[in-house]
């Protein structure tokens, strides 16, 4: 049986029928194409590392790697270079949106103090966010068995229970002891390889494990070399089994050639 499409798209409805979904059709196309270029989807760019950088070289880099920095706050580190940047959010590798904004801390001229907030009876992902958000770092995991793993029991300073609301100095490390449930207690050991030496004690601290022995090469000899230097060599193979709170050792150098690929 022969079919007669002349006659068929002769009769108006068809037409009428066939203009509509063409109509559709086209404006859909286009509004997807508009919607991806408004949404740069798709377009991603990993975020440079900063670290142990001045504000104009990254200035310089963020341009180049096509996002955008601000310096949002401060800490003092005595061993760290005046105005260098010691910490960034999002980190390093990060997949972002281009033209995304990167908050920087940097370090200092002269000791800033902050103000010690409550963790007690945080989560340690709240906890640790509220460090950061108060100019402080993340210092040791104290695990002691509790109903509830990873709930905050107590905060230290020095070694020192601190109040909250009392002065320290800003980038002063705050220890936390945990709570843990034995039938919680498992992580994994996150991959370091690659990573700087302040983006690799932030991972094993957000898989809730400790930084153990730190090893340097001979050639790192000051604290600005120590931050620049990439991880080589890590105590436990990358997604092994660990009791959270244990230590992992890591060895750092700044020869890239002894860093493995993945």
């Amino acid at each position: 049986m022969n079919i007669d499409w002349k006659k068929i798209l002769s009769n108006w409805i068809v037409r009428n029928v066939l203009y509509a979904v063409l109509f559709l059709t086209v404006l859909l196309v286009t509004a997807s194409i508009f919607l991806n270029i408004a949404t740069r989807h798709g377009k991603t760019v990993e975020v440079p590392d900063f670290i142990n950088m001045t504000p104009s070289e990254a200035e310089a880099a963020a341009s180049k790697g096509g996002v955008a920095i601000k310096v949002a706050d401060s800490v003092f580190v005595r061993r760290l270079g005046a105005g260098v940047v010691f910490r960034q959010s999002p980190k390093a590798g990060a997949k972002v949106k281009k033209g995304r904004l990167v908050f920087l801390t940097i370090n200092s001229i002269v000791p800033r103090t902050t103000t010690m907030p409550n963790l007690v009876g945080y989560s340690l992902v709240q906890a640790k966010a509220e460090i950061v958000n108060h100019g402080l770092s993340l210092g040791r995991l104290e695990y002691v068995s509790d109903m509830a793993t990873n709930n905050v029991l107590a905060q230290k300073c020095g070694g020192r229970v601190i109040a909250p609301g009392k002065k320290v100095i800003a980038g002063s490390e705050i220890d936390l002891t945990v709570g843990l449930n034995s039938s919680d207690s498992r992580t994994t050991i996150p991959y370091l390889s690659g990573m700087k030496y302040i983006s690799a004690m932030d991972a094993i601290h957000d898989s809730y494990l400790n930084v153990g022995r730190v090893r340097f090469d001979e050639g790192i000899r000051t604290y600005a070399d120590s931050l620049d230097a990439v991880v080589y060599k890590q105590d436990g193979p990358p997604r092994a089994s660990r009791t959270m709170g244990t230590p992992v050792a890591i060895w750092l150098t700044n020869d890239l050639s002894k860093v493995p690929t993945k």
